[in-house]
């Protein structure tokens, strides 16, 4: 546990020097300018899977949701507290960003939660991943295929939002489906004309 703490905060000091001093301060410019991202993702909080690590992005690039299991709940305007929701609005209606990528992964212990819902007890979990628990038709118990599915559910829950169907509709947003496999490191973009997923760029 030590070695994990002085190994991050030698990161802290990395940031410092390549973000922060100098002339060219990247955390300056964004003070001044303010964040103007084009991508928004919404990601998973599994600890092997940070967008701005896989993807290289710098402060400013993305502007990232991450939840259990990575899941877009449906449309509900009411008085509850919609953390998820929020930030799609804030990405989507504020930042106005051109590109919404829903970002699922392999061995996601949320999926394995929900398809393992009768031999756990908790207080929230439970509930949260139940938004995308399997129908009559998505009888998998493979935890990777039914990221996928999960993946498709959220894509729908995504289209109950007024302002995120218009956008679409117009052009104006894009949406993504990829899905990361931790073991090869590679992503897997979901083709609406294939109905399928396929790897998101043919490198090695």
């Amino acid at each position: 546990m030590k070695k994990s703490f002085e190994k991050m905060l030698a990161g802290y000091q990395t940031f410092r020097n390549k973000y922060v001093h100098g002339d060219s301060s990247v955390m300056q410019y964004l003070s001044t300018y303010g964040q103007t991202p084009e991508i928004m993702v919404v990601a998973c909080c599994d600890s092997r899977v940070d967008p701005a690590l896989i993807l290289q992005c710098d402060p400013g690039d993305l502007f990232v949701a991450r939840n259990v299991a990575n899941i877009v709940p449906p449309y509900e305007k009411d008085k509850m507290h919609h953390g998820t929701s929020a930030a799609l609005e804030f990405g989507i209606r504020y930042l106005h960003v051109k590109h919404l990528i829903l970002l699922g992964h392999s061995q996601c212990g949320g999926i394995q939660a929900l398809l393992n819902h009768e031999k756990q007890e908790d207080d929230f979990i439970s509930e949260w991943v139940s938004l995308i628990k399997p129908d009559s038709q998505q009888n998998t118990q493979d935890i990777d295929e039914y990221a996928k599915l999960a993946l498709y559910k959220s894509y729908l829950n995504c289209m109950t939002f007024p302002w995120i169907h218009d956008k679409v509709s117009k052009k104006e947003l894009l949406l993504h489906l990829w899905y990361f496999d931790i073991q090869s490191g590679q992503i897997f973009a979901y083709s609406e004309d294939q109905k399928k997923y396929q790897m998101l760029l043919n490198i090695k």
